[in-house]
């Protein structure tokens, strides 16, 4: 049952003595490396000749970014005053409390400071980044999962879970495992059919249909989710903090689809000018 394996899984991956590794942590690096390995595979599919050490420069600014806008957004929207009361708990990541739309704008930041000191185009490594990330988001909820957080609301379907804890012991919607599929998989299949097309879609294309896709089922999984206890809901009880964020990220998605056509500037134009 689904239920008894999830009562059995430990957010402590390796405990060592005075070190202590999680799955969170290791679903961050594994989804790092993964992310830029189907990067290389994808500029090479695209005749962009990058190097490894151009790519992994630019991938380690976007990890560096998207873990402190991560961490950043989720203190400043989630945290509803606790941080404040207690400000060294900013720093412990481990214990969870990472924002997506925080982690997005950290890691444009990171990348493009990266792009700009390699003098590459920001536009085609963003296109590259994002046709890999949609497996790190997958990884990163599946540590969700065995974290036991971010949890749905009760459901009598027959894959609902029993967390415990906080979370009670009725089934509840496995929220995380559904942002997976959708905001993982999904995603990232569509993502990968896209950037097989010929000729090479203009650059912003693949941002513009990760950073929309992703709106779109972060707003709808929403209404499964339950949302942080500290906030609950916004706008006279009817949305979440997430749908609220979620919401620009999609107009901010089809905007830029459509600009990118308009501009059509092919991705083998890689390097700044």
């Amino acid at each position: 049952m689904l239920n008894e394996l999830y009562q059995s899984l430990d957010p402590v991956a390796i405990s060592a003595g005075p070190i202590t590794i999680y799955w969170y942590g290791i679903a961050y690096i594994v989804g790092a490396i993964i992310t830029g390995v189907v990067m290389y595979r994808t500029q090479r599919r695209w005749g962009l000749n990058l190097t490894i050490d151009d790519l992994v420069s630019v991938v380690v600014g976007v990890v560096f970014g998207l873990i402190i806008g991560a961490r950043l957004f989720y203190v400043v929207f989630y945290g509803d005053g606790y941080y404040l009361a207690h400000p060294l708990e900013v720093f412990a990541v481990n214990e969870g409390g990472m924002s997506f739309h925080g982690g997005l704008v950290g890691g444009i930041v990171g990348g493009t400071i990266a792009c700009r000191i390699y003098k590459i185009s920001a536009w085609t490594v963003a296109d590259l980044a994002v046709c890999g990330a949609p497996l790190a988001l997958m990884f990163g909820r599946f540590a969700n999962f065995v974290n036991g957080e971010l949890w749905g609301k009760p459901t009598d379907l027959p894959w609902g879970v029993v967390f415990g804890g906080a979370a009670g012991t009725m089934p509840r919607h496995p929220s995380q495992l559904y942002e997976a599929l959708l905001e993982g998989l999904v995603l990232f299949c569509v993502l990968q059919i896209l950037s097989r097309r010929k000729p090479v879609l203009p650059q912003g294309t693949f941002m513009g249909v990760f950073v929309m896709g992703y709106g779109i089922v972060r707003f709808l999984v929403e209404f499964v989710r339950v949302p942080d206890a500290q906030l609950g809901y916004l706008l006279g009880g009817v949305i979440t903090m997430g749908q609220l964020l979620s919401l620009p990220l999609v107009v901010a998605g089809a905007v830029l689809i459509v600009y990118a056509q308009r501009k059509a500037r092919p991705q083998c134009d890689y390097l700044e000018k």
